[in-house]
């Protein structure tokens, strides 16, 4: 069963890890460079516990989410978010002190921390790629369609829920693979202005039924999976089980349960959590019927879409995510796993960047996103999910998320220090220590509005309070 106490050892242990290889970071870069380190906390103040090793004292402190490393010559914050105007100035001549030391070495240093923060990302999808890649079953079968997008490429070939592809572009019985692989082979040489066809063939009531698929430069570029342009595949044979279900969502309200089947919507089977939603948008958020079957027992629902934030943006939902799809293990070789580890950072970086850019812009709420108690339960969840999957790709996204948000230029981040530091660099000169101290306690304020305004909302999720209407 999932508990409070799996979400608070799982996170610790999660952020735990990323702290301790973002600090490393800074640590190696500060050692390479001749900056005497004082200390290497793992947690904020009061220190606990710990060793001092040569000049270094390594220790670990109290409060477990963050921590630092603290240089000589460090008299701003910094990321140890202390403020000591009053301690003596370490003298320039120092040749261990951060401030004898160029601006140049001092942006490598506050870089060194998000750095690490990828390599760890990029490292751990490499290894999970070469030692256990969940390759779903269904990449490597005939492709059978679960649902087509009305007014997309595969809808205006005439493609049709229950379709077997039995030959695409020459190649007879192609797998879901082969033909992404076909796709973007011929997607590459369209012009623009220019289209391609792709002749295929379907097994329909038992009957062959020839088809013609037309992309044009409209249609994405490089390596167009078969649901960008309408197809979403039946990925097996059972409906779709629930894995989790939101509170305050029409979901959680009415009921639905973890292992619960989704047996027709409509009078439609599904196969996959990507073809409801597909249909959903479809109905604009009309109310939808559903039979569901619980614990063997089969029972109608009737429920109303609610209009929430997806990948895209806004999204009709029901609040509910459904389980994986049956998978083996494939291990890849280096140079594959390197690429595919790659492409999913990349993919997962944009994300990140594409979710603040909306927040700031007003096109997604503050609440959407998660504090500590949200990150809590995802951990949690994944702690107890079966396999390892879920558990790496999480930890791989919050180690992009932690170097990402520490390069953004704000005071007290690793971005805010290299800010100035380009600054001083530009004008030749440092900026006002009083004037840079200011700058920081104002940030810190902020910060700690911001920190208990995203825990505020976390806990107002929890489903002790989920009676309470928001």
């Amino acid at each position: 069963m999932h508990t409070v106490l799996v979400d608070l050892i799982s996170v610790l242990i999660v952020l735990g890890i990323m702290v301790l290889v973002h600090e490393f970071g800074h640590f190696v870069a500060a050692k390479l460079c001749g900056v005497r380190v004082e200390q290497f906390s793992i947690g904020f103040p009061p220190r606990l516990f710990g060793i001092k090793i040569g000049e270094t004292d390594y220790c670990i402190s109290a409060t477990p989410l963050g921590g630092y490393v603290k240089m000589t010559g460090e008299t701003l914050p910094g990321e140890n978010m202390t403020f000591n105007s009053d301690a003596p100035v370490v003298p320039e001549r120092d040749p261990g002190a951060l401030t004898s030391h160029p601006r140049w070495q001092r942006i490598i240093i506050g870089v060194a921390g998000p750095f690490a923060n990828f390599v760890l990302a990029f490292g751990l999808m490499t290894g999970f790629y070469m030692l256990h890649n969940e390759v779903p079953i269904y990449a490597d079968q005939p492709i059978t369609a679960d649902w087509i997008i009305p007014g997309s490429p595969a809808a205006n070939a005439g493609l049709q829920p229950g379709d077997v592809i039995v030959s695409f572009d020459s190649q007879q019985n192609p797998s879901w693979e082969q033909t992404n692989e076909r796709l973007a082979l011929n997607l590459t040489s369209v012009r623009p202005g220019h289209s391609v066809s792709f002749p295929l063939v379907v097994q329909r009531n038992g009957q062959q039924v020839p088809l013609t698929l037309q992309l044009n430069e409209q249609t994405p570029g490089k390596d167009v999976p078969l649901n960008e342009i309408g197809l979403l595949p039946k990925i097996q044979d059972e409906p779709l089980k629930v894995a989790t279900v939101s509170e305050r969502t029409p979901a959680g309200n009415a009921g639905i349960q973890p292992g619960d089947r989704f047996m027709s919507i409509d009078g439609h089977v599904f196969h996959s959590t990507e073809s409801i939603i597909a249909y959903l948008q479809q109905q604009k958020g009309a109310p939808v019927t559903l039979v569901l079957n619980h614990d063997g027992n089969n029972s109608t629902l009737v429920l109303q879409p609610k209009l929430g934030q997806g990948r895209n943006g806004p999204a009709w939902q029901l609040g509910f995510s459904g389980a994986a799809p049956p998978f083996r293990v494939d291990q890849l070789p280096f140079p594959k796993a390197v690429k595919a580890s790659a492409q999913f950072n990349q993919e997962n970086s944009l994300l990140i960047l594409e979710v603040l850019k909306r927040v700031v812009t007003h096109r997604m709420s503050v609440d959407n996103l998660s504090g500590p108690i949200g990150i809590a339960q995802q951990t949690g969840l994944a702690a107890e999910t079966p396999g390892w999957e879920f558990k790496i790709k999480l930890m791989t996204t919050i180690s992009l998320n932690l170097g990402i948000l520490n390069l953004l230029p704000f005071p007290i981040l690793d971005g805010g220090m290299i800010l100035f530091l380009l600054i001083e660099s530009v004008i030749r000169r440092d900026i006002n220590p009083t004037v840079k101290e200011r700058v920081y306690q104002v940030a810190f304020v902020l910060i700690i509005v911001f920190f208990a305004y995203v825990i505020f909302n976390d806990i107002s999720k929890l489903p002790i309070f989920s009676h309470i209407k928001p």
